[in-house]
């Protein structure tokens, strides 16, 4: 299994808060759940 730099995580998780026009990862969660890739637990 391949690690992933924290350089790396910090440049994805830039580029997700830009695309979807996100504050913080909170919003990026809300998001996520918005529009369907994920779902709440049972």
């Amino acid at each position: 299994m391949r690690r992933v730099s924290m350089a790396t995580a910090k440049a994805h998780m830039a580029r997700l808060l830009t695309r979807l026009e996100a504050r913080d990862r909170v919003q990026l969660v809300i998001a996520a759940y918005e529009i369907g890739l994920v779902t709440p637990p049972r």
